[in-house]
């Protein structure tokens, strides 16, 4: 296993993926596992030059769009529904009715991580608490990266202080490090009553248990066993797979790509409202992705009635009307 940290330009300037893969093919590698989306086009023109030997990239499309050759497949989770739970247990739990959501860079990715935090937000207000939508306020602030770069992101401690001091009581947190939720445990220090939802690590609210209402997270394993295994048979083919939760247990590490750890913070009643919640997901008796919905702009999304395609959901061109923030970098 050749392992490879902070493979970004920050980190890494003047390196390319194509260079890294040429090391790890001379090592002897026979699968290369790639885990940024940043990686798209050196991970296809690494794949184009070493035919021989299989690519996996997460969060990729080539494999999609036939972009990519045959020995590269792409894996992706379903976090939209892990950010629906999020924004759903966020907005059971504010009290002023003010949510912030620490956001990395601005992509399709993003975008639609953002907004499907934002359905759930509202559908608990609306549906659960039976609250004007218009009483919901969901700011998106974006830093500019995956995680804090001194000198090249905006700083995420600072962004999160300035959600708390403005009254948002809840931040949701969209970047790969736990900023948020150490500052909303120094705010609950302060005396101040506000909570936090960090992203992607399953034991995330370590870093502030008292604060932490849960953790969405992504589990590769499934997706890897799988691919790998059609490797170990001779039975590869390119494929493009977007997996989601295993509903019967959504945390269950050997079969969900996608889970939802409950956080300290979060009451009980407000976790048996979520758990009931989440069953209405896995079952299709509540989807958020469907119309009619609005883009931020005001073009519309989804017509009445039309549920979104996964190709409308990947390819999320702005963010929908109700949220508050950028919807690109323009």
């Amino acid at each position: 296993m050749i392992y490879i940290d902070k493979v970004n330009p920050a980190d890494r300037p003047g390196i390319t993926i194509l260079q890294l893969v040429d090391d790890m093919v001379e090592k002897g590698a026979q699968l290369i596992i790639a885990n940024l989306d940043d990686m798209k086009d050196g991970t296809r023109e690494a794949a184009l030059q070493h035919p021989e030997v299989y690519f996996i990239h997460i969060s990729g499309d080539d494999a999609w769009t036939g972009k990519g050759p045959k020995n590269l497949s792409n894996l992706m989770g379903r976090m939209e529904y892990g950010k629906m739970i999020a924004g759903f247990a966020a907005a059971l739990t504010t009290r002023t009715g003010k949510i912030g959501y620490l956001g990395p860079l601005i992509n399709e990715e993003t975008r639609r991580l953002a907004a499907s935090c934002y359905l759930g937000a509202r559908y608990a207000w609306e549906n659960v608490l039976k609250k004007d939508p218009k009483a919901l306020k969901f700011q998106v602030t974006w830093i500019g990266f995956w995680f804090n770069i001194p000198g090249v992101t905006a700083d995420p401690t600072q962004v999160s202080q300035n959600f708390f001091n403005s009254g948002y009581d809840v931040i949701v947190s969209g970047i790969d490090t736990t900023e948020a939720l150490v500052v909303a445990g120094q705010k609950r220090k302060e005396g101040k009553t506000v909570w936090a939802i960090p992203y992607d690590y399953i034991g995330a609210c370590e870093g502030g248990a008292d604060a932490c209402l849960g953790v969405p997270f992504f589990n590769w394993g499934p997706g890897y066993v799988q691919l790998i295994r059609d490797i170990l048979a001779d039975n590869w083919k390119p494929q493009w797979l977007w997996l989601g939760p295993d509903w019967n247990d959504i945390n269950n590490t050997a079969t969900s790509t996608i889970g939802f750890v409950a956080g300290p913070a979060l009451s009980d009643d407000s976790w048996l409202t979520l758990d009931a919640f989440i069953k209405d997901l896995g079952s299709g008796r509540i989807n958020l992705l469907a119309g009619p919905l609005r883009y931020q702009n005001g073009s519309l999304f989804l017509k009445p009635g039309q549920i979104a395609t996964d190709r409308q959901v990947w390819y999320m061109k702005y963010l929908l009307e109700g949220m508050d923030g950028q919807s690109s970098t323009q």
